[in-house]
């Protein structure tokens, strides 16, 4: 029952939006200054302190999500908001509608890529509850532009867990690398599952897995990224956890360039047969490096690179390999 002498405000309506405003962002808007979106085609246009109203929701947006990757970490994703749901007061991040198209080889392969917000609402839909992959919804604004809005996963990225491990990396190699690993098989038998529900990543790397802070799962993201090719559809989603792979083993990336400076009598021992498929400046026969690494999990590497003649069709096969090398270590 609502306390006596309270007004009880209809949902939608300007007055209602600037009490909620008021009750979780501390905010005080003049009337005159509210702004309600109902059509994101221009999502430049989309500001701090709008209010984006789709369907039920109305999300008060909060400033532009930044690009991680590469150390690009002010870079503005400007079609990816941060927000927060004026019906609940949680944080969400809303991507808005945004479309891109290239072309790319990887080998001989050639590949095209687009970006498709109807298949990322696929996708959500389809790993609704799953722990492994973030949570949202996709809803349409009156021009049928296809919003999605994202329930933030709180935690650092796969990519810092690692940057941050101090130890060298035999230590690292012997002590940590099992128990990532554990959580990474993990994580791809997640990317498994999307292929068995026929939808496929696109954009699989290493800042596309966040650790959730509540369970220590890594948790994938972003999966707005569709592609085409002429050979296995899976095939570049496989890549991508090839790259992965490579890096959480290494410790990093491995590169020519550090090896120069570093470890100038390695590269004597190097061909191009040794270098990442994909990153031509990466080495990808991390044995030759680390002479410890075991053959059971340097093969699955070497799956990856250039003087690769036989490749993974799946997930599950890509899995059993790197489970086989766990379980060497546990004999150990």
């Amino acid at each position: 029952m609502a306390e006596q002498g309270a007004v009880c405000l209809e949902p939608q309506t300007p007055e209602y939006i600037l009490e909620q405003i008021r009750k979780y962002a501390d905010e005080r808007i003049p009337p005159g200054k509210l702004h309600v979106v109902t059509d994101t085609s221009d999502y430049f246009k989309v500001d701090y302190n709008d209010v984006v109203s789709v369907g039920e929701d109305l999300l008060l947006i909060r400033g532009h999500a930044r690009e991680g990757r590469f150390g690009l970490d002010d870079e503005p994703k400007f079609w990816v908001k941060r927000a927060v749901d004026l019906k609940t007061g949680r944080k969400k991040i809303l991507k808005l509608a945004f479309f891109e198209r290239f072309e790319g080889k990887i080998g001989e392969v050639r590949f095209w890529f687009f970006r498709s917000p109807k298949k990322e609402g696929r996708i959500l839909q389809a790993i609704k509850g799953h722990p492994n992959f973030m949570q949202g919804y996709a809803v349409t604004d009156e021009k049928g532009n296809v919003l999605r809005v994202l329930d933030l996963v709180e935690g650092g990225t796969l990519s810092s867990l690692i940057s941050r491990a101090g130890e060298d990396h035999e230590t690292y190699f012997y002590t940590r690398l099992p128990e990532i690993l554990d959580r990474l098989i993990e994580a791809y038998e997640a990317i498994g599952f999307l292929h068995d529900c026929r939808e496929l990543h696109g954009d699989i790397r290493r800042d596309h897995i966040l650790i959730d802070r509540s369970t220590g799962r890594f948790v994938w993201i972003d999966f707005d990224y569709a592609y085409q090719t002429e050979i296995n559809p899976v095939g570049f989603d496989l890549y991508g956890l090839g790259n992965v792979l490579s890096y959480v083993v290494g410790k990093g990336d491995v590169t020519i360039q550090d090896l120069r400076e570093k470890r100038a009598d390695v590269l004597d021992s190097l061909t191009d047969n040794d270098i990442n498929i994909v990153w031509a400046n990466r080495v990808m026969n991390l044995a030759k490096v680390f002479p410890y690494i075991p053959d059971s999990l340097n093969n699955v590497l070497m799956h990856f690179a250039r003087g690769a003649e036989i490749f993974y069709d799946s997930v599950t096969e890509l899995v059993n390999d790197i489970k086989m090398f766990r379980d060497m270590m546990c004999k150990l």
